[in-house]
């Protein structure tokens, strides 16, 4: 027996909210909602990533239409959530449950409507998971009891009068169940051919179909997927492939610059990351993709002994990194960028002790407010390369090197400190104890 679809709105990975709050919204679908769907006698579909840039595609439109529940998590008022609990609720007159982090403020639009609050813990992830499931799973058990008016939980079939819900059961086809099942088994294909390596991964999208006829959040995977085995030319290849909103997008369109650049293709690279920045303005992911390709620039000139065109590209670099840390100070990954190009600078940019405590302070509270990942621990230990604090600079290296997901992420980490170390050098200050860290990086980039 087929169980009932319940779709689910809520956004993907570590998320910053209003409170200042990073909630795990991944731990919050598989500790808490996805269990609850399940003991209710559901099958849960999540809603695919591919909203991250901007781009909702048919498939996403048929979920929210034809799965006959959907739960939506509100915490943080996520924008794509909103969209997509309006459409739902202007087609579904009941079969719709709300959820939020208890400890934050709804949205006033969405005050008024039920919604079941949950806690959530100092690492962002869920706490009395037990309770919060139970409780969830009966709302869900009460709609399937109960669909039709007497449960209406849209407020617009409960405002509007003679406003009808279309025929959904007309609509419902075996094709949309097979489509959504495709999507989960493909992801699932994808993740097991990154772990086997680059033939395996090119053996599994051959093997996916064409590109235009995939999902966006299956092409989305494939993209990233490609990234994490440092293909850069299928990253490359993959867009061309992709349908014109898709490519279009800011996410795809960033990780394309990223591309382009690790493949010495810096002209197009910036032109295409320059234009993203007239459109949407500075952001620490762009401005931090940009950053890099002036960097690179300039590592580049100072090899061939063009000095001037160095001194050139390492400002715009400094420059680039520093709009982007100023444009999100929660992200310290283009302000540690700035500070560490800032002690390449000969003699030194002063601006950076002033702005070492800064980044210090951001990367800091991202740790305190979430789970770190791997550029946490790694702009911890720049950070404390860059004060001579060796102590800290290994219990750094040790989480980095723990936390790694790809392999070009301590190859950067050890680029940047073999830099410091030499433009230290230079000037005849030594650090010897680096040159461990860096070669401990090196080999986990190599395998």
């Amino acid at each position: 027996m087929m169980l009932p679809l319940c779709f689910v709105l809520m956004p993907f990975g570590k998320k910053a909210i209003p409170s200042g709050t990073t909630v795990d919204f991944d731990a919050v679908f598989h500790e808490l909602i996805a269990p609850a769907i399940e003991a209710a006698g559901m099958e849960a579909l999540r809603a695919d990533q591919e909203v991250s840039g901007g781009v909702i595609h048919k498939p996403m439109y048929e979920r929210l239409i034809l799965c006959d529940f959907a739960v939506a998590d509100l915490t943080g008022a996520n924008a794509n959530v909103f969209y997509e609990l309006g459409l739902r609720h202007g087609v579904r007159p009941a079969t719709t449950v709300l959820l939020y982090a208890g400890s934050e403020r709804m949205s006033f639009d969405v005050a008024p409507l039920r919604a079941l609050p949950y806690q959530l813990g100092a690492d962002g992830k869920p706490t009395d998971v037990e309770g919060a499931r139970q409780a969830l799973s009966k709302l869900l058990e009460t709609a399937r009891a109960a669909r039709g008016e007497a449960s209406t939980d849209s407020p617009v079939f409960q405002l509007l009068e003679g406003y009808t819900a279309p025929d959904i059961a007309r609509l419902k086809t075996d094709v949309f169940r097979d489509c959504a099942h495709y999507a989960v088994e493909a992801r699932k294909q994808l993740a097991d051919a990154r772990r086997a390596g680059k033939d395996a991964l090119k053996k599994a999208a051959g093997e996916l179909g064409e590109v235009q006829d995939l999902e966006a959040g299956v092409v989305i995977d494939l993209f990233l997927s490609y990234r994490a085995l440092s293909d850069w030319q299928a990253m490359v290849d993959l867009v061309a492939q992709m349908s014109a909103p898709l490519a279009r997008s800011v996410l795809v369109r960033e990780q394309l610059g990223f591309a382009l650049n690790r493949l010495k293709r810096r002209d197009e690279a910036e032109e295409l990351l320059v234009e993203l920045i007239k459109e949407h303005g500075a952001s620490s992911e762009t401005n931090g993709l940009l950053g890099r390709v002036y960097k690179d620039r300039w590592d580049e000139a100072r090899n061939a002994n063009e000095l001037l065109k160095a001194k050139g590209s390492l400002s715009k670099a400094i420059d680039t990194y520093l709009k982007g840390f100023e444009a999100d100070w929660r992200d310290a990954y283009p302000g540690i960028n700035a500070v560490t190009l800032m002690e390449l600078k000969n003699p030194p940019d002063p601006r950076r002790l002033e702005l070492l405590p800064v980044v210090s302070y951001a990367v800091k509270r991202r740790l305190a407010n979430g789970t770190p990942d791997y550029w946490d621990h790694a702009t911890l230990l720049e950070l404390a390369v860059l004060q001579k604090d060796e102590d800290a600079a290994m219990e750094a290296a040790g989480n980095a090197l723990a936390a790694v997901r790809e392999s070009w992420e301590p190859e950067t980490t050890a680029r940047n400190l073999a830099l410091i170390r030499a433009a230290r050098a230079a000037r005849g200050d030594e650090v010897a104890w680096a040159a461990v860290i860096e070669d401990e990086l090196d080999k986990r980039a190599a395998g």
